[in-house]
């Protein structure tokens, strides 16, 4: 595999959902069109599909769920929808005049993404596409994407308005407003809604051609150079309805077997990957039907026996949507099966959410014995670890926000640092959903409270050295005498889903970072300079660690929903992308994790059998799921069973299994990175692992 590591150096490393460091296949030279008509790569007239939608509407579920619903349909995955439930229901398979045809029937609002339907492979270099669509009007664009990098990078080709274009389009120049570099157009061409337009495009190199007919009269023939996307797959895109009854896609004889060539090697390196890793085997297994839940456990050792226990959350949602959710059943149990109590009364149809709720396991008094800190019924409760029992409690903080619902709080979530620098994290954040938060302390007493754009999630670290923690949430750092010390709501736009403090590299100064929805990636001085600003979409759920041992310090990566489902990138320590791709269309934590106890972490994108497993810094998935019917909507990181190394947990509300190595027990000097505490679990947390080794 050499040889293939070092071309893809020269040439550009191509990296996918199972993907590879070996080289792509060249492109051809010559820019032969008619050679490119010799073989197919692909070719469908929707025939096989049911009619009906692609996939049903799943809304913020699908961010750190696996969701079958949204599984790809054939060939075609839905690759950009917005919490418009609308929109993903853009999709649709129908007859016309007796022949299968695909519509979009979604009216897009926004200018920043698209309904994009996509299909083929990343490795795919020189092709011509021909493809028949119908737009229903001319009040937006509809046509076709090639050499798609994903939904957010690719050539386009097709009408907007009255003018046919040829376009390449890279992320986002401002906050919603994508980069855009018109390669070539014909201005006021004359072609009818309703009736199809048959689109021609060959991609040679980096020479560009593409032509429009309708009737069987040419409307349009352009062309272009550019060198920006030497390969990838083709999509349907399109801001207005419109009706797509073919596409093909074809190629060279000899690229083709190049490409085929490819494949296989692809695959050969993918086997050996995971060859050279510990399979999973299941270690545990435990029921939860009744009072199980999706994405809502915390761990933690409960009755004091060393061991790691688990809590189950059911929540009840008074809306809208999930701004106002609290707990209505807490269940302990051990990773055995065994049920050390409950409170509040389960019910099977408590068992989703797509948010957090406040609950954690945590040592708040520091006497080695951990308690559940929760909050229900505008409550704060202080319980016993062991047995559920209440110790003591406090309303939750009063709210004045015009918005708010109640006149208290439900708890939004509960994070725990130390503030008046005790030596110990005793003191309690909680917050509301974006506007406010409370510092309280561990009697529940609020020492100080605080109002900004929240985001979902604070972090806290002793920025100054004074021994007390200052607190990073949302776009702003706070001192711990609650004093703002700096904020960025006037310049952010959206809300902040992951936030952290981080040296990356050991010359390099800490940095501030916020994964920050639809702002992209930022990152920032510890005074609140903004450092670098990346517009790479809708980001979330980051995740710091040693992914790739061959670069200096620490890595990153991010993962992309609302707008363009499922684009990971990945970060140098210096901030700049070096990778991105497109393994699926789904949300996920991207959780790091120690599998191998060597020094490099992956992370898990999902447990599905086939879309999901454990990635590596070059995102190829390098450890894969046992078919064993294990659930696989959620899933969780942590050493259950002592070892240094990880296990994984995975379950949906029927059934909890947990995944180790399988040669499991391992000894000797092993990889223990330092992650985030257990007890500062959430499911918008930025997670941290740094470096650290068994004794």
């Amino acid at each position: 595999m050499q040889r293939f590591l070092i071309a893809a150096i020269a040439v550009g490393v191509f990296g996918i959902a199972g993907g590879s460091q070996i080289a792509a296949p060249a492109a051809e030279a010559t820019g032969d069109a008619a050679a490119l008509g010799e073989a197919v790569l692909f070719e469908d007239r929707f025939d096989s599909y049911r009619s009906g939608p692609l996939f049903s509407p799943v809304g913020a579920h699908a961010e750190y769920h696996y969701v079958r619903e949204i599984a790809p349909a054939g060939p075609w995955a839905v690759s950009a929808f917005s919490s418009d439930a609308d929109s993903q229901r853009a999709w649709n398979v129908r007859r016309e005049d007796g022949r299968a045809i695909i519509e979009q029937r979604y009216r897009a609002k926004t200018k920043h993404t698209h309904p994009t339907l996509v299909a083929g492979d990343e490795a795919w270099t020189d092709y011509v596409v021909t493809a028949e669509f119908a737009p229903g009007d001319d009040a937006g664009p509809s046509g076709v994407s090639f050499r798609y990098q994903n939904d957010r990078c690719y050539y386009w080709f097709g009408v907007v308005g009255r003018d046919v274009i040829l376009k390449k389009v890279e992320h986002e120049r401002d906050y919603h407003v994508p980069d855009e570099t018109i390669l070539a157009q014909s201005r006021s061409v004359d072609w009818t809604a309703g009736e199809y337009l048959a689109a021609r495009i060959v991609a040679a190199g980096n020479h560009l051609e593409a032509s429009l007919a309708q009737g069987g009269r040419e409307l349009a023939a352009l062309s272009a150079r550019d060198a920006s996307y030497r390969q990838g797959k083709v999509a349907l895109v399109a801001d207005v309805p419109v009706r797509y009854r073919a596409v093909r896609v074809t190629t060279s004889k000899t690229a083709k077997e190049r490409f085929e060539e490819f494949s296989k090697a692809r695959a050969a390196e993918l086997a050996a990957l995971e060859a050279g890793n510990p399979r999973p085997v299941r270690c545990k297994k435990i029921r939860t039907t009744g009072f199980g839940v999706g994405r809502n456990l915390r761990f933690g050792d409960l009755n004091g026996d060393g061991q790691v226990d688990v809590l189950i959350g059911q929540v009840v949602h008074h809306g809208p949507k999930d701004r106002n959710s609290e707990l209505s059943c807490l269940t302990a149990m051990t990773f055995d099966g065994e049920t050390l109590w409950q409170v509040g009364d389960p019910d099977a149809w408590k068992d989703h959410l797509t948010n957090d709720v406040g609950f954690q396991i945590h040592d708040l008094d520091g006497d080695g014995r951990n308690e559940v800190i929760y909050c229900r019924d505008f409550e704060i409760v202080v319980a016993d670890g062991a047995t559920g029992k209440t110790k003591y409690k406090a309303p939750t903080p009063e709210t004045k926000h015009p918005q708010a619902r109640y006149d208290r709080i439900l708890g939004d979530s509960l994070f725990f640092c130390d503030i008046r620098g005790t030596g110990h994290p005793r003191d309690v954040v909680v917050k509301d959903r974006y506007w406010q938060f409370w510092v309280l302390s561990d009697r529940l007493e609020v020492l100080w409270r605080g109002a900004c754009n929240t985001g979902h999630y604070p972090y806290a670290a002793d920025v100054d050295g004074d021994g007390k923690d200052e607190l990073a949430i949302g776009y702003s750092l706070f001192d711990d005498d609650g004093r703002c010390l700096w904020t960025q709501d006037d310049v952010l736009a959206d809300h902040a889903d992951g936030v952290a403090i981080v040296r990356f590299r050991d010359d390099l100064a800490p940095v501030l970072f916020n994964a920050a929805s639809d702002e992209g990636m930022v990152f920032s001085s510890l005074d609140g300079q903004i450092l670098k600003h990346l517009r790479l979409g809708h980001v979330q759920n980051p995740a710091v660690a040693d992914l790739r041992p061959d670069l200096p310090g620490l890595e990153m990566v991010s993962i992309n929903f609302w707008g363009n489902q499922g684009i990971l990138h990945f970060y140098t320590a210096a901030g700049e992308v070096y990778h991105s791709c497109e393994p699926n269309q789904y949300g996920s934590m991207c959780l790091p994790i120690n599998w191998t106890g060597t020094g490099q972490e992956y992370f898990v994108h999902s447990p599905n059998v086939a879309e999901g497993g454990m990635f590596d810094g070059w995102g190829r998935r390098v450890v894969s799921f046992p078919d064993d019917g294990h659930p696989d909507q959620c899933n969780a990181v942590l050493d259950v069973v002592g070892d240094c190394r990880d296990e994984v947990v995975v379950w949906d509300p029927y059934e909890i299994w947990v995944y180790t190595q399988d040669d499991q027990p391992k000894s000797g000097h092993l990889y223990r990175p330092k992650r985030n505490p257990l007890y500062n679990y959430s499911n918008y947390q930025a997670t941290v692992s740094l470096p650290g080794w068994s004794d």
